[in-house]
């Protein structure tokens, strides 16, 4: 703590941009240096399956080299190359589209809870770039196994309804085409438009050629893609050319899903807290979380490099969290030591994640005192007096995210213990020790 009685806390390294970054340089031609990459198991799972595919890791104290695939994804020839992707759905849906793009068998497998998280739409597309698709059970979810000849390009369409990682992954993988690949949207609607645009940053980066279009008086007119805040299927489309990806070293940013947890303590708790290495013009759409805590009456103070909470009192809102469903669970928590309800909207897809994030986040907030509604696409938190001075275990669903987030609980003068505190592993291994300050800071 500072002379001023803050909590100062180091943000981990991007996932979305470690998972983006590792891959892109696994795509590249020699060798790429990746700077400050995330160590968790996530990332693990990632690198272990590009390594499956023929690129190389060195990794060393703060730094990863990685050495490009020679000629692209190599599958098996007579037997797949197995992708384990154990619990990491960003894993599962970006290597998919990956492996997609290379040559020979591939089969992706991962846990139980892995094999009942939908696939189909990613799969569909793979199929109109001549991949043959095998599922092992259930058709439109893993296991499932790969026959490819590399993407034949032209056009695919794709469905953003369930995961923008689905795009994530085709845009990744479409600069490995024959020809020129038109990538358009299709479905009702899309979700997660922030993390499509760290894909298009990552590739930008890398010297990937590509263009978004949208529709404009009955023909496509290129736009500048920083400027896209959303996605309206039917109305903007991808296009990307063959060509290589470049880069010597590429520098991860902080985590603002990770570091959301520490900045709701410092609204909800009783001293400031400030988070080092965090960039407030960061394309990540958990950014968010920032705009959610001050409307909800939250005082927060930023610079280039960190963003520090006061305590605040909060009040409800309604908020539509589709672009950043990672954050919901955070926010369901902060929203629990609020004076009024919280009705957080258009997040159905968080039921698919891994757990259904909307049942378990709600069944956690009423654990510690509060109450909640859940409907198909919103949960409504009510606040009520939480169980100040108790020991409560708090469920984690095998999920990091709910780990994480009811840790903030402690901040209400709860004893709060997490069923499985080694789940955080997943995205935040040194969780634990940051919260530690935290919670020694608030006197908990």
């Amino acid at each position: 703590m500072t002379s001023d009685n803050c909590i100062i806390v180091k943000a981990p390294s991007s996932k979305s941009l470690s998972h983006r970054a590792l891959i892109a340089g696994a795509l590249s031609e020699g060798t790429t240096v990746v700077l400050d990459p995330l160590d968790s198991n996530d990332i693990n799972r990632t690198m272990d399956c590009l390594s499956t595919m023929g690129a190389e890791f060195n990794v060393d104290a703060g730094a990863t080299s990685v050495t490009g695939m020679n000629s692209g994804p190599k599958g098996g020839d007579k037997e797949p190359a197995v992708l384990e992707m154990r619990d990491s759905g960003t894993t599962c849906r970006l290597i998919t589209a990956i492996a997609g793009a290379g040559k020979g068998l591939f089969r992706v497998q991962g846990t139980p809870r892995m094999h009942d998280r939908p696939i189909g739409a990613l799969t569909c597309a793979l199929e109109s770039q001549g991949v043959k698709v095998t599922f092992s059970d259930k058709k439109g979810y893993p296991p499932v196994t790969l026959e490819a000849h590399e993407f034949s390009g032209k056009e695919m369409n794709i469905s953003l309804e369930e995961s923008s990682q689905y795009l994530s992954g085709l845009l990744l993988a479409a600069p490995l085409a024959k020809e020129v690949t038109t990538i358009n949207v299709t479905g009702k609607k899309a979700v997660s438009w922030p993390y499509v645009a760290l894909t298009l940053n990552v590739m930008e980066d890398f010297r990937i050629s590509f263009e978004v279009q949208v529709k404009h008086d009955g023909g496509w007119r290129k736009v500048d893609w920083r400027k896209v805040e959303k996605v309206v299927p039917g109305e903007i489309r991808f296009v990307v050319k063959p060509s290589k990806f470049v880069r010597d070293e590429y520098y991860v940013e902080g985590d603002w899903s990770n570091a959301s947890y520490f900045l709701a303590a410092g609204a909800v708790g009783n001293k400031p807290v400030k988070i080092e290495g965090m960039s407030t013009k960061s394309l990540q759409g958990d950014r968010a979380i920032m705009s959610i805590l001050q409307s909800m009456g939250a005082k927060i103070e930023s610079d280039d490099h960190s963003v520090t909470v006061y305590p605040s009192k909060l009040h409800g809102v309604e908020v539509d969290m589709g672009l950043c469903p990672d954050l919901v669970p955070t926010v369901a928590v902060a929203a629990a030591f609020a004076d009024s309800p919280t009705t957080i909207t258009n997040v159905a897809h968080l039921r698919i994640k891994e757990c259904d994030r909307l049942e378990a986040s709600a069944a956690e907030v009423m654990r510690a005192g509060g109450k909640a509604e859940i409907g198909e696409d919103f949960i409504t938190i009510i606040p009520a007096p939480l169980r100040k001075g108790e020991r409560i275990v708090f469920s984690t669903y095998d999920d990091h995210r709910l780990a994480m987030s009811t840790a903030i609980f402690s901040m209400a003068g709860i004893e709060a213990i997490p069923e499985e505190p080694g789940c955080v592993a997943k995205s935040f291994p040194g969780f634990w020790d940051e919260w530690a300050k935290v919670t020694k800071g608030n006197g908990c």
